[in-house]
């Protein structure tokens, strides 16, 4: 293909430095070379035929080059008369490649090449490529619009195999649209995983249709009295569709046995007596209602809501919650998590569930969230189950920023932009291998936000921040020069209107 580009004109392309550009996650390795790929309507984009996901990949990055520039750029079928400059998405076997989700991207004047093993490798490297096109064209080299592109090499792999941001819709419901929207926000940079909060005291979120009572009286409120909703199954394979599209694995959870008094009110069986009688709840308590363990209809109830969810759920996990089971007695918990996780393994799905969850005797396969006791991650992990780290103090998108935010709450304290990007999660639990980390999760509970706009100014932009501490070689995590390049993120936010905190911690590069 390089072979039939046409014979062009010489670009007298200004001096470059890729190493300068402002990207997030920062890349492990850039090289630049000075020069530059002139992207402009003489450009295509082709990509390996052996897989049908890479050519995904081209369709992605056309949309993307296309939404930011205007030009409509061919993929896998460009004439060859028309053919000046190449961009080649291929499917590579490099050793080099270590992890499934490694990149190499080499920046040339006449072509730029992405290799990777995986279309999910590759389609990380479009979210750097997408970085790298500039907000405006040069319109002084050519007769024609030209946006320049740092000439250069960029090698890339995470850190972590697992990045991850939580969304509570049960405290409040999110339309299947703002969900979407925040899926983007993740794919742009670089999440992989998206965990759905689906049920609470307060709602219940997705339908069962062997239960339907779960949302037509469960799924009917939320906190601060307002109406509620919920998912339809097709509704929930249309986001788990969508998330896919953009390599992110969703991964729904059912919290039990606590908070779960929006499924007890409505099935009054699954109600333990020993906990608060179920009623409509739209306040922010929590830790007073819990299945009751010993009850053999509860784990055939479970059996079935397991079973539907994991069976539109490609993804390899089902989050069982966990926490805040104040109510449930001890032994009764530990008998609780044992059992659903049977069940889970039962429906061919890894357990994940909040820290609590250690007390049990657990699979080594089980995965344990640790957003509260450090003794749970560590006893978990001494029994061979990896860690996700999701410190409430560190990474709770719904702590506010200070004490002027105008959503939030500051039970786990402030955490200012700053703050929530100077740690690292690979040495936050001093005792606890970097081999038994899964990866890092940003969880966003809803109590004190109702819509999109809300969700957004909670998330971001300390959400960009999480994507770089899940991504970025812990020697690159330096909050003075990261501030810099979240500074330039505003043209993406506001392209997306994204409604982030102008945190007078960073100065924003507002035209």
């Amino acid at each position: 293909m390089a072979a039939c580009q046409t014979k062009k004109e010489e670009i007298n392309f200004p001096k470059t430095d890729l190493a300068s550009v402002p990207l997030i996650p920062k890349p492990i390795k850039t090289i630049p070379t000075g020069s530059a790929f002139g992207l402009d309507a003489g450009t295509a984009i082709y990509t390996s035929t052996t897989d049908p996901e890479f050519e995904k990949i081209g369709d992605f990055l056309s949309s993307n080059i296309k939404s930011k520039t205007g030009l409509d750029i061919a993929v896998n079928t460009a004439s060859e008369d028309k053919l000046e400059r190449l961009i080649y998405i291929n499917q590579s076997d490099s050793v080099d490649l270590e992890s499934p989700e490694s990149y190499q991207l080499y920046i040339k004047k006449d072509s730029i090449l992405l290799n990777a093993k995986t279309a999910a490798g590759a389609f990380r490297g479009i979210q750097t490529l997408h970085q790298l096109i500039p907000e405006k064209s040069n319109d002084t080299l050519t007769d024609r619009p030209m946006w320049v592109i740092p000439s250069g090499k960029i090698i890339d792999a995470p850190k972590f195999a697992y990045r991850s941001s939580m969304l509570d819709v049960a405290r409040h419901f999110f339309t299947v649209d703002e969900v979407k929207k925040y899926i983007d926000a993740l794919a742009y940079y670089k999440f992989n995983t998206l965990h759905l909060h689906l049920s609470d005291d307060q709602g219940w979120r997705i339908e069962i249709k062997s239960w339907p009572k779960l949302t037509e009286v469960g799924g009917a409120s939320e906190v601060g009295g307002g109406q509620g909703g919920f998912y339809t199954q097709e509704e929930y394979k249309d986001i788990v569709a969508y998330a896919a599209d953009r390599h992110i694995t969703i991964v729904p959870e059912i919290d039990m046995p606590g908070h779960t008094n929006s499924a007890s009110l409505s099935y009054p069986f699954l109600h333990y007596a020993g906990a608060e009688t179920p009623r409509v709840r739209t306040d922010m308590k929590v830790g007073y209602s819990s299945f009751d363990a010993k009850k053999d209809t509860v784990y055939s109830f479970l059996d079935d809501v397991i079973g539907e969810i994991a069976s539109i759920t490609p993804g390899p996990y089902f989050h069982i919650g966990g926490d805040e089971s104040h109510v449930t007695k001890k032994n009764d918990y530990i008998l609780f998590v044992e059992k659903v996780g049977k069940l889970v393994q039962k429906h061919n799905k890894r357990m994940i569930g909040w820290d609590e969850i250690a007390q049990a005797d657990i699979d080594p396969n089980s995965v344990v969230q640790l957003w509260n006791s450090a003794e749970n991650a560590l006893k978990a992990s001494e029994n061979g189950s990896k860690i996700i780290i999701s410190p409430a103090k560190k990474t709770y998108l719904d702590m506010k920023y200070d004490s002027i935010s105008e959503y939030g709450l500051n039970w786990a304290g402030y955490i200012p932009v700053d703050v929530g990007y100077k740690w690292d999660p690979e040495t936050y639990v001093e005792e606890l291998a970097k081999d038994n980390i899964l990866g890092i999760e940003a969880p966003l509970w809803s109590e004190t936000i109702s819509n999109g706009t809300e969700l957004e100014y909670l998330a971001f932009p300390r959400l960009i921040g999480y994507a770089e501490l899940g991504w970025s070689p812990s020697e690159h995590l330096d909050w003075d020069d990261y501030k810099n390049r979240l500074a330039a993120q505003v043209p993406y936010l506001e392209s997306m209107q994204i409604n982030y905190y102008p945190t007078k911690l960073v100065d924003w590069k507002k035209e």
